[in-house]
């Protein structure tokens, strides 16, 4: 399908990249959390060697991704500081910790999102099992988010992450 790929252009999905997240900058009384999504990369678990293991490490691909871009760019914007260009420094600090919220965001074990597969693995849950809870699962996270206080420890997971990455670098 052409997703096996770097590049963002191929996992664009105008519904939930686009369309809806503006609807919710330009009106934002519909909702407190922006909410979007991508075009997910297709899996067939039987092509995996070790299923099981194999299945926690796709899952968390993205979140390890998430992790290494925030070094990066925190790495980024130390050279911006160094150069003198404070918009560079202030927008990659920014775009670093937008990816550490979602990296922490996606290992909540609520599908649709990576930490739901991990812990589907780790409890041995079937797949069949997995599927029908599944199928709410959107519900379950929107209700989540606006009724607990998870993302309340996501925002404190993500600025104490930051803290630390920025001390690697003198960005304190």
């Amino acid at each position: 399908m052409g997703r096996c790929s770097i590049n963002p252009l191929v996992h664009v999905d105008p519904l939930g990249t686009f369309l809806i997240p503006m609807i919710q900058v330009f009106f934002p009384a519909m909702g407190a959390i922006l909410i979007g999504w991508a075009k997910p990369v297709p899996v067939n678990p039987n092509n995996l060697r070790n299923p099981k293991l194999d299945d926690i490490l796709i899952s968390m691909a993205g979140p390890w991704m998430n992790l290494l871009l925030a070094v990066g760019l925190f790495g980024l914007a130390k050279a911006g500081l160094l150069l003198g260009v404070m918009p560079l420094a202030k927008f990659c600090v920014m775009s670093a910790i937008l990816s550490l919220g979602l990296c922490f965001f996606n290992l909540i074990p609520i599908p649709p999102l990576d930490g739901s597969h991990v812990v589907r693995v780790l409890i041995g849950m079937s797949n069949e099992t997995f599927y029908q809870f599944a199928r709410y699962g959107f519900i379950i996270l929107i209700l989540i988010l606006n009724l607990t206080p998870i993302p309340g420890w996501v925002g404190a997971a993500v600025m104490g992450a930051a803290s630390i990455m920025q001390g690697w670098f003198g960005l304190m």
